[in-house]
């Protein structure tokens, strides 16, 4: 369909969520000096002026990551508030390919794919002088059965589709399986939505049914769920995270609600299938 266009979505609090969990678990693997394979199977336009229409038209960035004040979150939003900062002075707000190219080393690689016709060319302009970097005009769910296993032995790979049509709540297991079948070591990052409980309940089903171990769900929500229209939460599903992480966010979460949403914020941090 491809009719989603994140830059009216670009810095809400479902990519607060998202780009600090992707930062820490990029952090906690280049501890090691050994190259890494960094995969996108839905890029996007890659960066997003908070001065264009669309930005204005939802003011969700003005509610997410324009609202945080980072001095008085935990220590672990520190890295993601400078990255922020520095955007912010250009009048831009860093997707999920600009913040992995901003902490990887000369080293590591960038896989990204993107069909959107107007936010793919603007991801392959953004990384045209980046020899790290590889973009795609390519279905992403595609991505992981050519790319793995990694000859850099190493991996993280991050899915954050659209969603626009109902079936891909089940496509994103099934290409996250294809995945970990190819590359069981790797680490695997989902973002969902939260618009109906059940829905997510189905897929969480799926990952236990699936023969993916080490499977965790990270959560925060501004609201309760409710059967009116809109995003009520959104969550990452992990596979092999950094095993640092779910403590991690048990520090940073509590923050992110108190500055959000106080009153009917919550979050949650489950182990769905153990090692």
């Amino acid at each position: 369909m491809l009719s989603y266009r994140h830059a009216f979505h670009a810095g809400n609090y479902a990519d607060v969520l998202k780009h600090l969990v992707l930062l820490k678990s990029l952090e906690h693997m280049l501890q090691k000096p050994g190259p890494l394979l960094y995969i996108d199977t839905h890029a996007g336009a890659g960066r997003y002026p908070l001065n264009s229409g669309m930005a204005q038209r939802t003011h969700e960035h003005a509610s997410g990551a324009g609202a945080l004040q980072f001095e008085a979150l935990s220590s672990h939003f520190e890295h993601y508030g400078q990255l922020l900062e520095s955007y912010a002075h250009k009048g831009l707000y860093p997707g999920s390919p600009l913040i992995a190219a901003e902490i990887l080393r000369p080293v590591d690689k960038l896989k990204l794919f993107e069909l959107h016709p107007t936010d793919q060319p603007s991801l392959s302009k953004l990384f045209q002088n980046d020899r790290r970097v590889s973009v795609s005009k390519s279905d992403g769910h595609h991505a992981l059965k050519s790319l793995l296993p990694a000859p850099q032995k190493r991996a993280l790979i991050l899915m954050d589709p659209s969603y626009e049509i109902k079936t891909e709540y089940q496509q994103v297991v099934e290409s996250l399986s294809e995945g970990y079948k190819r590359m069981p070591t790797a680490t695997y990052l989902l973002w969902y939505p939260v618009v109906q409980r059940q829905t997510i309940d189905r897929m969480l089903k799926q990952f236990k049914s699936s023969k993916m171990r080490n499977v965790w769900q990270f959560e925060f929500g501004l609201q309760a769920d409710n059967e009116e229209h809109g995003m009520t939460a959104s969550g990452i599903i992990a596979v092999n995270p950094a095993w640092t992480l779910p403590s991690l966010l048990v520090d940073a979460l509590p923050g992110l609600k108190e500055q959000l949403a106080p009153d009917q914020g919550h979050f949650a941090i489950n182990n769905i299938v153990p090692e």
